[in-house]
């Protein structure tokens, strides 16, 4: 009986972890820029390539990953090396062939502020 109680307890505190996990990683409120759906060329988002200003185009939506690089699961030089690019086969292989899952394409609404726009 401790054992399925103490399973039990270890079960509902990793659900909760989960769910807080969740909340930190995913932003409340998408940005107003995004919005507005401000067009930007791929030389400007290129300007915008270290882990402190980071910058990427996914699927011609343009991303500000800065503030989320420190809370991303693996070293922030898995996404370093996509700052300032096109980065849409990164996020759909991970540089392995797997696709994100689906809560992490559904995370970067709040980091978007616009749009790719032709040179």
């Amino acid at each position: 009986m401790k054992q399925v109680g103490f399973a039990a307890f270890i079960a509902f505190w990793s659900c909760v972890g989960t769910l807080l996990m969740l909340f930190w990683l995913v932003p409340v409120t998408p940005s107003d820029a995004a919005e507005e759906k401000t067009g930007y060329t791929l030389a400007e988002v290129a300007l915008h390539n270290t882990t402190e200003d980071c910058w990427m185009v996914i699927e011609s939506r343009v991303y500000d990953f800065s503030k989320y690089i420190p809370k991303h699961p693996a070293p922030a030089i898995v996404m370093a090396n996509w700052c300032g690019k096109e980065a849409t086969e990164g996020m759909k292989t991970k540089g392995y062939g797997n696709n994100h899952s689906q809560t992490a394409w559904d995370m970067m609404a709040g980091y978007q502020i616009g749009v790719l726009k032709e040179d």
